[in-house]
């Protein structure tokens, strides 16, 4: 899957400043410092495109990035983080929320965790409202080359059983070092994207 023109077309910090629902939007959503902008990099073939950093909780907006006027990556701030004000928690809240339960033209949602900890409870929570809401719910599992290999199918199990999966092949082991799965998660995209 390549994209040709890719562009951040609007950071909104309010509901007011979201662009028009004219194309498709698929979200992607996770806990803070779980590797969402090197992933996301990665998957529109940019390399500083969505800004990463050491420190989690960089991203405070909701990131609309248009792809090829075909559709939209939406960006959501990560969750979970310890070191904000309980004021700037309750805003990203609000705003998590408000996107995910009233965008019409929200297609999927896609969760991120890290492979190497179980899911948590606010993971758990966002996981049961995107299957509430319809979506069919997909989990990247991110650093996978944290891991030994042999390890891989005992750590896919604890996010199976701790978001209550039935369908293991909904998980997708990922990597930012070499890839792995990358191909496969923009054959999802390009499928729900186009059906």
């Amino acid at each position: 899957m390549k994209f040709k023109e890719i562009e951040l077309e609007q950071v909104a910090g309010f509901k007011s400043q979201w662009p028009d629902e004219s194309i498709e939007e698929i979200a992607f959503v996770g806990r803070s410092n779980v590797g969402k902008s090197s992933f996301i990099n990665a998957f529109l073939g940019r390399k500083n495109l969505a800004r990463t950093s050491s420190k989690p909780g960089k991203t405070r907006t909701i990131n609309f990035y248009n792809i090829d006027n075909k559709f939209r990556l939406v960006d959501l701030p990560g969750y979970g983080y310890a070191r904000v004000s309980k004021a700037e928690k309750a805003k990203w809240d609000k705003l998590i929320n408000e996107y995910l339960h009233q965008r019409e033209n929200l297609k999927e949602v896609f969760l991120l965790v890290d492979i190497r900890h179980d899911p948590t409870q606010l993971d758990l929570q966002m996981y049961e409202w995107i299957l509430e809401s319809g979506f069919i719910g997909f989990v990247i599992a991110t650093k996978y080359d944290k891991i030994s290999k042999n390890k891989l199918s005992k750590h896919i199990k604890a996010i199976k059983n701790k978001l209550n999966i039935d369908d293991e092949g909904l998980i997708f082991a990922y990597s930012s070092e070499n890839k792995h799965n990358l191909s496969v998660i923009h054959e999802q995209v390009d499928v729900i994207v186009n059906n």
